[in-house]
C-alpha cells in the first residue's frame, strides 16, 4: 500500500494505516465480501442452500420461488416470481452499487442462448479468443480431441517444453471444459503432466486446440421434458495410464434428461480387476446423484422415483446386489457397504447398460471419430450456429 496523498511524513515516521475496508487483492477479500452479501440476503429472507454454499433460495405461499447464484461479484437472479425479483433488485441496488445487464446472455465466459425449444450454453467467444492468442486460428481442424491410440506418460524420451506456456494453456482448457464435456478426458489427461510437460504432452495440447478450432461454437442445451428423474451413467477405463496403471472413472448425470454434471478422472489407487475399477467409478457416481438429489429438495423439487445408475460390468453390478463375494471385494469393503446401503433404501437403482450405449464411455479414454461423435450427440450436445 502508498500513504494517501496529502499525509506529511518524516524521518521518524513510526504509524500505519488502519484498513477499514476490505481491498481488491487481498486474501480476505472475497470471504468478507461474500461475508457481507449473504446477511444481507438472508435479511430479506433468502436461505442459504447447504448442498451449495452460493445458491440462495426464498420461497414463496403461492409455490412460486427466486434464486440468487453467486461466484464473487457477478450474481444471477433466477426464479418464477418477476414481481418478487424487480424487487430484490431495487433491495441490492440500496444496499450495493450494482449494474443490471438484463436478461442473461453472457456470464464468466459462458454464452447463453434461449429459444423455444430449450437453454443452449456455449463458450464460442473464449474459443476463438484462445485460439487467437495461441496462433491456431489458421491450423489445421481435427476431428477428436485425442487420438484414439495416444497414451502419454511421464517420461517419454522427448524434449522439455516451457512449463509456464503448457500450464496456461492446460488451465485455460480446464476452465472451458465447464461447458464442454467432450474435451473432460483428453484435459484430464494433459493437466497430468503440468511439472515436467515434454514436446509430446504439448503436441497433445496442440490436439485439442485442432479440435476446439472443428468446433467453437458447440456446447450444452438444456431441453424442456416430461421426464422427472436423475440418471446417471458410469464407467472405467481399468489400468489406462501406462505410468502408473491407474484406472481412470468417468460419469455424467442427467437430471430430467438434461446432462447437469460430469466428471474425469484418475483413480487414486491401482484397480486389482476391471469390476474394482468399475466399482469405484460406481461409488461417485451415486455421491453425485445424492448431491444433486440434495440440491432439488432444497429447491422443494423432490424425486418421485429412485435414482438410475447405468454400469456396463456385469460384475460389479453382482456385487453390488450381492454381498457374498467377499474375497473378491475385500479391499473395496466401505464402497460396496456404501453401493449396498443405498441400493437398500431404494435412493438408487442400478441397470445394465452396453458397452455402446455407455455414454460415460467418452469421459475415461480416447475414442475413435464414430463412436466419439455418437457420444457427444448423446451428451446433449449442439452446435447453435451450425443449425439451419
Amino acid at each position: 500500500m502508498d500513504i494517501p496523498a496529502g499525509l506529511e511524513t518524516t524521518s521518524n515516521f513510526n504509524k500505519v494505516c488502519r484498513l477499514r475496508k476490505s481491498l481488491y487483492g487481498l486474501k480476505q477479500s472475497p470471504r468478507a465480501w461474500f461475508e457481507r452479501f449473504t446477511k444481507v440476503v438472508k435479511r430479506y429472507g433468502f436461505v442459504q442452500c447447504q448442498s451449495d454454499h452460493t445458491l440462495f433460495v426464498k420461497h414463496f405461499p403461492e409455490g412460486k420461488l427466486a434464486i440468487i447464484i453467486v461466484y464473487v461479484d457477478d450474481i444471477i437472479l433466477t426464479g418464477d416470481h418477476e414481481e418478487k425479483i424487480d424487487l430484490l433488485k431495487k433491495l441490492l441496488t440500496k444496499e450495493f452499487e450494482i449494474k443490471d445487464l438484463g436478461n442473461l446472455k453472457y456470464f464468466l465466459g459462458m454464452e447463453i442462448a434461449r429459444s423455444k425449444k430449450g437453454i443452449a450454453v456455449s463458450q464460442r467467444k473464449y474459443v476463438l479468443d484462445l485460439l487467437n492468442e495461441t496462433g491456431m486460428l489458421g491450423c489445421k481442424p481435427a476431428e477428436t480431441p485425442m487420438g484414439s491410440t495416444v497414451k502419454l506418460e511421464e517420461s517419454d524420451g522427448s524434449a522439455p517444453v516451457d512449463k509456464g506456456r503448457y500450464q496456461r494453456l492446460v488451465g485455460k482448457l480446464i476452465y472451458l471444459s465447464h461447458t464442454r464435456p467432450d474435451i473432460g478426458f483428453s484435459v484430464s489427461v494433459v493437466s497430468q503432466f503440468m511439472n515436467n510437460p515434454t514436446k509430446k504432452h504439448m503436441t497433445a495440447v496442440i490436439r485439442i486446440l485442432r479440435y476446439l478450432k472443428m468446433t467453437p461454437g458447440k456446447g450444452l442445451f438444456f431441453q424442456r421434458t416430461t421426464k422427472k428423474e436423475i440418471e446417471i451413467f458410469s464407467d472405467a477405463d481399468w489400468a489406462g495410464s501406462v505410468t502408473d496403471r491407474r484406472s481412470t472413472s468417468g460419469y455424467c448425470s442427467f437430471v430430467w434428461g438434461n446432462l447437469v454434471t460430469w466428471r474425469s478422472k484418475k483413480q487414486s489407487v491401482v484397480a486389482r480387476s476391471s469390476a474394482e475399477a468399475e466399482f469405484r467409478a460406481m461409488a461417485q457416481g451415486i455421491c453425485e446423484g445424492i448431491w444433486l438429489n440434495r440440491l432439488l429438495e432444497e429447491l422443494r423439487v423432490p424425486l418421485k422415483h429412485p435414482m438410475v445408475l447405468y454400469c456396463d460390468n456385469q460384475a460389479a453390478i453382482s456385487i453390488a446386489k450381492n454381498p457374498v463375494h467377499h474375497d473378491r471385494t475385500k479391499h473395496v469393503e466401505i464402497d460396496r457397504h456404501f453401493i449396498k446401503e443405498k441400493i437398500e433404501e431404494g435412493v438408487f437403482k442400478v441397470s445394465y447398460t452396453p458397452t455402446n450405449c455407455q455414454t460415460a464411455d467418452i469421459l475415461t479414454k480416447a475414442l475413435t471419430r464414430v463412436n466419439f461423435e455418437d457420444l457427444t450427440e448423446k451428451l446433449g450436445m449442439i452446435n447453435i450456429y451450425n443449425a439451419a
